[in-house]
């Protein structure tokens, strides 16, 4: 059973994180939560810490309304957070206790409400057809009904900061409503994310000053500002924020919760999280995002696989001495990690970090000869960013690595391409090799030139070397760079690879776009031939 008291925080109710990820997140393009999702997303929050979860909109839509059965009926055990039902007020010239969407809130066994009532004079007499006195009457009913059935309620002032900018008057009468009718919390919403960081921070000093009610904050990120508005509204005395996973949401999405987070708990020094958990906050993000069937933004703040990575020669330079010195925090108190990516803007200290990083030691003529090569190579429309595998190996040529020894020797290649009567085109692909002292020549047809080259390869080589079985190419990008118009282009291609234990990426360049494949394909072996040399040798 989901837990009904106390509803608030592991930490104490002086500070609430609120997640409206099954919700308001749930509304993001492209994003379809099944119930049995919605239960595993609830857990992973719970997990992390946050204070309240809110689950959805049990009576408006069923999939919500069999979440909470589902969670009522013992399927979701929640250690840290509160389940929240969202819903709406009673109807205009209507009983709360006769409403039925009133008392699918009821039924949904959720210890606390969270209400959307209009705070904006435009909303209740365009959208809603009534009139403010009357709005006032809804929301107070309803949170009165509730509260008297031992609910906890909080309050969603929709459109708070647009209507208070029009009508300030109405817009606190409808605050007053909710906190006389027994609301703990009353949420500033800026539903269409149009506020300014500090414009909205004077508004919600200004309420909390004239009302002395508790104010919570709830952000759209339509001026890119969803985080930053959420912060100034803590920093200007809101003790409840809402938040979704990754910044989900509808339009251009919701404050991101990992983002707001990170800033409350390490730059203000909030207890937003029991002890320990801001280190779960990259493996949650990134398991909310699989269940979401979306990629990570590799781009997010403290979160995302590129917030701590180093790409230029003189950030290097620095880290190597400090690492505090281009890092606003330690990676790992997020539970992320620094990376140092070598491209051509890479001087000697990110070729040093990237050998320390790979458990290579690099002597110093090898890291000039590194730089060197690495430069050249990017010159000729190379990339080592996207390339760890094929970055790797260079360094270790550079040393002249007895693991780096070439599981096989190529002869030739061919590729010919067989356009049928019926329509269909086949590849068909002949490699000649020599490996383990043989030469051996190998044909097989695929769905492309890549594909057939693959195959014959490994029709050739798995017979003599059985652990390259285990090796699939699970995917390949093509790029074609073009410095100037008139000029030749070049190909550049990225294969990925996997073998059930691990992935890497290699990466091939040539005028030829079948000739950069094969060069790719060829790392790709290369390296995980290296991988077993490495194992077997610290065995």
């Amino acid at each position: 059973m989901t837990r009904t008291e106390p509803v608030g925080t592991p930490l104490g109710d002086d500070f609430h994180v609120y997640d409206t990820t099954l919700r308001d997140g749930a509304q993001r393009e492209g994003i379809a939560y099944s119930v049995t999702d919605k239960l595993a997303v609830a857990r992973l929050l719970d997990g992390l810490g946050v204070g309240f979860v809110e689950g959805g909109w049990p009576g408006a839509l069923p999939k919500d309304t069999e979440f909470f059965h589902r969670a009522a009926s013992g399927e979701l055990e929640l250690d840290h957070a509160a389940l929240v039902a969202f819903g709406s007020t009673r109807r205009a010239g209507s009983r709360v206790d006769e409403d039925p969407q009133v008392a699918a809130l009821l039924e949904s066994q959720a210890p606390v409400v969270t209400l959307v009532a209009k705070s904006d004079r435009r909303h209740v007499e365009r959208a809603l057809r009534t009139d403010v006195g009357e709005n006032c009457a809804m929301i107070a009913d309803t949170v009165r009904h509730l509260v008297d059935h031992g609910r906890r309620v909080f309050v969603d002032a929709e459109h708070f900061f647009d209507g208070y900018a029009f009508d300030p008057d109405t817009s606190l009468r409808v605050l007053e409503a909710a906190a006389g009718a027994g609301a703990d919390v009353l949420v500033l919403c800026d539903t269409n994310g149009g506020q300014l960081p500090l414009q909205l921070a004077e508004t919600v000093e200004e309420v909390v000053a004239r009302t002395g009610f508790r104010v919570g904050i709830h952000c759209q990120d339509d001026t890119g500002c969803a985080v930053a508005n959420s912060v100034a509204a803590v920093q200007a005395g809101a003790t409840h924020v809402q938040c979704t996973a990754n910044g989900y949401g509808e339009r251009a999405g919701n404050a991101d919760l990992f983002a707001v987070l990170g800033n409350l708990g390490t730059k203000l020094d909030l207890p937003v999280l029991p002890d320990g958990k801001l280190r779960d906050l990259t493996r949650v993000s990134h398991a909310l995002a699989e269940i979401a069937n979306l990629a990570p933004d590799t781009h997010q703040a403290y979160v995302g696989q590129s917030a701590f990575a180093h790409k230029a020669g003189l950030h290097a330079s620095a880290i190597k001495v400090d690492p505090e010195l281009y890092n606003h925090l330690d990676p790992d108190d997020v539970g992320n990690g620094m990376r140092v990516l070598v491209t051509e803007m890479a001087g000697r200290a990110s070729l040093e970090l990237k050998g320390a990083e790979l458990g290579l030691e690099l002597p110093h003529e090898a890291v000039g000869g590194a730089v060197r090569r690495v430069k050249e190579l990017e010159a000729r429309g190379w990339s080592f960013e996207a390339a760890d595998a094929s970055l790797e190996l260079l360094l270790r040529r550079e040393v002249s690595d007895s693991a780096l020894e070439a599981p096989f020797e190529l002869e030739s290649y061919r590729v010919v391409l067989d356009h049928r009567d019926d329509g269909e085109a086949v590849s068909e692909a002949t490699v000649r090799v020599s490996v383990s002292g043989e030469r051996v020549i190998a044909t097989a047809e695929g769905n492309g030139p890549v594909n057939a080259l693959d195959a014959a390869l490994r029709k050739a080589l798995v017979p003599h070397l059985p652990w390259l079985e285990s090796v699939e190419l699970s995917d390949y990008k093509v790029r074609i760079l073009v410095d100037e118009p008139g000029t030749d282009a070049v190909t550049r291609v990225l294969v990925e690879s996997r073998d059930g234990e691990q992935e890497w990426t290699t990466v091939g360049v040539h005028a030829n776009i079948v000739e950069a494949s094969w060069l790719a394909l060829c790392d790709a072996l290369l390296y995980k031939a290296l991988r077993r040399n490495l194992t077997a040798t610290s065995r």
